[in-house]
């Protein structure tokens, strides 16, 4: 288990109380670590713990803006399935901003919310592009800021509606997400419990 928090290379750097401070956070599961203890120590003692949806709300709370949104893709591409000419607009425009983290397709993402169904939960992860600068989106909302976690919240809520279509594993595939987040985290791709990752290049090699 220890191999699983290690080389967390994506993950900030300090005290993960700071970080819970500053997004209005609290977690559910009493830590008996350090209030200086670090993600690899945290994420550790909550595994421990099989606090898995602490797990995930601190997951997509820690990773950076670009992995974050490719992992609540990852999510819904669990329910929706490979990529086809079907899929929701606001899947597949948050996986063209992942290749390409452009502001055109920002804005692009964005548009989809305004036009998406009603039941089309993907529009988590276009709100998770929208708001992965803690701004308010493309163009002038650039200078507005978003509320305090809604980029973070967006990609756990992906998360947690993948967790819902697929409720006859929900633990096993809870554990999924979670091993997801940290290859993420690592610098993978995140191909753990699906073919579709594979198909993407490795964002690790790219900036965030």
């Amino acid at each position: 288990m220890t191999d699983m928090f290690e080389n967390l290379v994506k993950l900030p750097k300090e005290p993960i109380a700071k970080i819970l401070s500053r997004q209005q956070v609290l977690l559910k599961t009493p830590l008996e670590c350090e209030v200086s203890a670090t993600a690899p120590v945290v994420l550790k003692e909550l595994y421990e713990k099989r606090a898995m949806i602490d797990l995930l709300r601190l997951m997509g709370i820690l990773l950076p803006p670009r992995e974050r949104v490719w992992w609540a893709c990852l999510a819904a591409r669990d329910y929706i399935g490979p990529r086809g000419p079907k899929d929701p607009p606001s899947l597949a425009r948050s996986e063209d901003w992942v290749l390409e983290p452009s502001e055109e397709n920002r804005q692009a993402a964005r548009v989809t919310i305004d036009h998406a169904y009603i039941d089309d939960d993907t529009v988590n992860c276009a709100w998770a592009v929208t708001y992965h600068d803690g701004t308010l989106g493309p163009g002038d909302l650039r200078q507005y800021p978003a509320p305090a976690g809604a980029a973070e919240a967006a990609a756990f809520a992906m998360n947690m509606v993948a967790l819902g279509q697929l409720s006859d594993k929900f633990e096993e595939h809870g554990y999924i997400l979670i091993d997801r987040a940290l290859d993420i985290a690592r610098g993978g791709n995140g191909r753990v419990g699906t073919k579709e990752a594979a198909e993407v290049p490795e964002i690790a090699t790219q900036a965030t």
